[in-house]
């Protein structure tokens, strides 16, 4: 099973998991989704030396009073969250209204991410480097999400202005860096996008790495539904073959129409019936 569009997974991340472990196999692997579906793997990823935005990790157990927010213009969000849910942008004279927001997400039981607001994304938005199989297909322009104060949105995902960019050097550098830096090889990955915003210097830095349910934008890129079709044929007729399964850990693969049902008390997600504009 090829996951696509399941951005209700947030608010219930422990049931998803089990029911992926449900699934003879899922693509991207579930060490992946587990690992990709909490954005704590941007501390390691800055550890390992990639280029990220500058985070502020605050914990349910975190005084508020002790809670220092950055300077400027800064974002709080949950490090688990998808479709910019729960996510707000504060300015300097917002601090009592993020320091709520903070609070809010901490009694609910949320860890929190406090990032400073990067300005470029408001002129020249963000750019997201789809991978196919490890490799580069094509890319997007994200333009501004976080215009004004205030959550973004209460449904499962923010509207978004997208459209097709040629990345330069500089981004497929930190791209490149990026994968090669997950504590998996980049050939166990079905897909992957690299989203990269420009610091104050001017370098790009990596804002978020989707590897469990983004939009990958095919229809902007030349040929990348073929690819994307491509990659899954060669992975269902490896496995068939058994030869992939140091890649693909989680037994053996089966196509989507396989009955995957009775499995009483089985937990629904979104289909993708509902959110096929976004694919």
């Amino acid at each position: 099973m090829v996951i696509r569009s399941t951005w209700d997974y947030a608010e219930r991340r422990d049931a998803f998991l089990a029911w992926c472990a449900r699934v003879p196999q899922v693509l991207n692997s579930i060490p992946v989704v587990a690992w990709n579906t909490d954005k704590t793997y941007l501390r390691a990823l800055a550890e390992a030396g990639v280029p990220t935005v500058p985070t502020t990790w605050v914990g349910p157990d975190a005084l508020d009073g002790a809670l220092l927010l950055p300077a400027g213009q800064l974002v709080v969000k949950p490090s688990i969250s998808s479709g910019s849910q729960n996510t707000s942008r504060y300015g300097p004279n917002e601090r009592k209204a993020a320091r709520a927001h903070v609070q809010r997400l901490l009694t609910g039981g949320r860890d929190v991410m406090v990032q400073p607001y990067v300005g470029s994304v408001d002129t020249e938005g963000e750019t997201g480097l789809i991978y196919v199989d490890g490799s580069f297909s094509h890319a997007i322009r994200k333009g501004p999400l976080l215009r004004a104060s205030g959550v973004v949105t209460d449904q499962l995902w923010a509207l978004e202005d997208i459209s097709p960019r040629v990345p330069d050097a500089e981004e497929l550098a930190v791209a490149e860096a990026t994968l090669d830096a997950l504590p998996w090889p980049r050939a166990a990955l079905l897909y992957a996008r690299v989203d990269l915003v420009r610091g104050e210097s001017g370098a790009p830095l990596l804002l978020e790495l989707e590897l469990a349910e983004p939009s990958l934008f095919l229809g902007l890129g030349s040929g990348a539904e073929t690819r994307l079709a491509v990659a899954i044929a060669a992975r269902l007729g490896d496995v068939a073959n058994d030869r992939r399964s140091d890649l693909l850990p989680g037994g053996p693969l089966r196509p989507i129409g396989d009955d995957q049902s009775g499995h009483e008390g089985t937990e629904r997600f979104v289909g993708p019936e509902r959110l096929l504009p976004r694919l």
